[in-house]
Formats: structure tokens, C-alpha cells, sequence
């Protein structure tokens, strides 16, 4: 063997490093950290998407809430008040300014996210220009969805929705690769027959 060769106090110095145990714990746990600390930031990213995404559900919630009222503030107009309840009940969590809300009205809940109707010419099941059409939402134009920005009237089915995408809490990804997590969160709702 090799130690044969050796000196002889460097053989004892080598049959006693062999022995030696001290420090194991230590290397094993530089070997598993890693992962350990991955998994764990792993479980808190997952957990404050989720977290998070409750917010969006619950803040879109009570926006549809007060927007079947009609309600409105004096010097204030119903999308704004919807906006300032999305981000009051999202406690701060997310970046308002990244934030889109969308508000479609509809005439039933049959026709939320239906094609404007159309007449089918060549009967191949989608619409082509220069097939007529009937303008629903009234933008001049043939649209895949006849829902139409606004807040609705008395009456109208309104859907709700809010969509950020949430930047990872780590910010290496976000930052390096533009990762985001899409979130978004809906809620339709009948207003009520004010007058």
C-alpha cells in the first residue's frame, strides 16, 4: 500500500486522520443545506402565492359587493371606490399600481364571455370578416367576448376580475429570468334594480 512508503510519522498522522471523526456532522450538513434551505423557501413562495391569492378572491368579493348597489360617492366614481376596496382588503399585500381590475356587464349570466352573434356565410363556425354580425357591446367591431368595459345598469350581470402577477418573494428568479406568478381572481354578480 501507499503508507508503506511513508515516513513513519506521517503514517501515524494519516491512521489517526482516519479515525478521526470530528467535524462529519458539520460536512454532511454543508452537503444537505442546500436542499434544506431550497425546500424551505420553497414552501413559503407556495404559501404566500396562495396566501395571496385568497386576497384576490376575497378583495374581488366584496368589490362585487358594493358594486351591485349602485352606490356611488359624491366626487368619487364606482370603479374608483372598487379599486380603493380591492386594495384595502388586500392588506397591503400587493402593488396597486401592477394591479388590473376589469368590470364586464352582461344581460344574463347565459352570456358572460359568449361571442357577439354572428352570421355564420360559410358556416365554418367562426367568424370571418364581412359576416354580419349584431354589435352587442356597441364598439363597432365583431368581438369574441360581448362584454363591454364598464360597471353595468340596474339589472346587468357584471363580472368582476383582478389580475396581478406576483413576484417571487426570493426575487432571484424575478429579477433574472422575469418570473412572475399570474394570479387572478373572478366574481359575477347581478346588480340590484336601483333607480
Amino acid at each position: 500500500t501507499m503508507s508503506a512508503h511513508l515516513p513513519p510519522f506521517v503514517r501515524s498522522w494519516w491512521a489517526q486522520l482516519r479515525r478521526d471523526d470530528r467535524g462529519a456532522a458539520a460536512l454532511e450538513f454543508a452537503l444537505v443545506s442546500p436542499l434544506l434551505i431550497l425546500f424551505i423557501v420553497g414552501i413559503i413562495e407556495v404559501a404566500m402565492i396562495l396566501f395571496v391569492s385568497s386576497l384576490l378572491e376575497g378583495s374581488v368579493r366584496e368589490a362585487a359587493r358594493y358594486g351591485i348597489t349602485g352606490y356611488t360617492i359624491s366626487g368619487s366614481s364606482r370603479v374608483q371606490i372598487v379599486r380603493n376596496i380591492v386594495a384595502s382588503n388586500t392588506v397591503g399585500m400587493i402593488d396597486m399600481s401592477k394591479v388590473t381590475i376589469t368590470t364586464l356587464p352582461y344581460s344574463s349570466f347565459s352570456n358572460i364571455g359568449k361571442p357577439e352573434p354572428f352570421n355564420d356565410a360559410n358556416h365554418n363556425g367562426i367568424y370571418d370578416a364581412g359576416e354580419s354580425y349584431t354589435d352587442v357591446n356597441g364598439n363597432g367591431k365583431w368581438d369574441a367576448d360581448m362584454g363591454a368595459p364598464g360597471v353595468g345598469g340596474a339589472g346587468d350581470v357584471v363580472v368582476y376580475t383582478v389580475s396581478y402577477n406576483w413576484p417571487l418573494l426570493t426575487g432571484y428568479l424575478s429579477n433574472v429570468m422575469g418570473l412572475n406568478i399570474p394570479l387572478s381572481a373572478s366574481y359575477a354578480v347581478r346588480n340590484e334594480p336601483w333607480n
